[in-house]
């Protein structure tokens, strides 16, 4: 197979119309579900449209993430109802944490959220992510943390403003008790912070696994490594494009 070529760099103020966010939304779905962070049907991955106001790419209710096509992602309001037509469900009660990240945080463009086994046994230890290796290292000082109070939906409408409250400016997030969270300027971005964290959570689980004390690298080790690590509005771009890639050579359904 031929090399392809080199990507372009991007244009940090690039704004990604509807159908190029559609586009990456669903690559998104795909991903998750390939590389097994789904929770069959539940949990949710969206994305704000440019210059639509509050209204947001979700996936439909009922489908699985390996499914989902840039055509049946379903535009909602704020409060998850649809804003088009559509044959299928959408599952309001289940985009609650979304629309409060997205409304109560400008910079939050997509918002993914994950039930896996590795999240939610770190999310059920009251440590959270420890710094055992140069991946969770990049999260020291990165992970914000909210303590579970049910299942969120909108019986509990004061827990909207202590989800945007405990998440603050992190791009990332351990639910107690639930899951993770990820934050983005992009879909690339959110993707990138949440493969990662589920690697830290992975690792931190395996590392766990004998039994033995864990030694812990210096704050000084700690700190410096976080700091290689950079950030900026192009966060998880390069990777992005080989993910990207692949469902094209794999999945290219994805973009119908």
């Amino acid at each position: 197979m031929p090399l392809p070529s080199p990507p372009r760099r991007p244009d940090p103020g690039h704004v990604p119309d509807e159908r190029e966010l559609r586009e990456d939304l669903a690559a998104a779905y795909r991903l998750i579900a390939l590389y097994g962070m789904t929770d069959l049907v539940f949990t949710h991955l969206s994305a704000r449209v440019p210059g639509a106001g509050h209204r947001f790419l979700v996936n439909p209710y009922g489908l699985l993430f390996e499914e989902i096509t840039a055509s049946s992602l379903v535009l909602v309001d704020a409060e998850g109802e649809p804003a088009q037509e559509t044959a299928w469900p959408v599952n309001p009660a289940g985009f609650v944490i979304h629309s409060a990240i997205h409304l109560g945080r400008a910079s939050a463009q997509c918002v993914m959220h994950t039930h896996t086994l590795a999240g939610i046994a770190v999310a059920a230890q009251g440590q959270g992510i420890l710094p055992l290796n140069q991946i969770s290292m990049e999260f020291d000082g990165r992970v914000a943390y909210h303590d579970y109070e049910g299942v969120a939906a909108d019986d509990n409408l004061s827990e909207r403003e202590r989800l945007v409250r405990d998440l603050g400016d992190m791009p990332c997030m351990v639910l107690r008790h639930h899951g993770l969270l990820t934050v983005g300027q992009t879909v690339a971005e959110a993707f990138y912070w949440m493969w990662y964290l589920e690697q830290a959570c992975r690792i931190q689980l395996a590392a766990q696994q004998p039994g033995i004390p864990l030694p812990l690298p210096s704050r000084t080790t700690v700190e410096r490594t976080r700091a290689q690590f950079g950030s900026g509005p192009t966060k998880g771009w390069l990777p992005w494009q080989a993910l990207k890639r692949k469902l094209d050579r794999e999945q290219p359904d994805y973009k119908q």
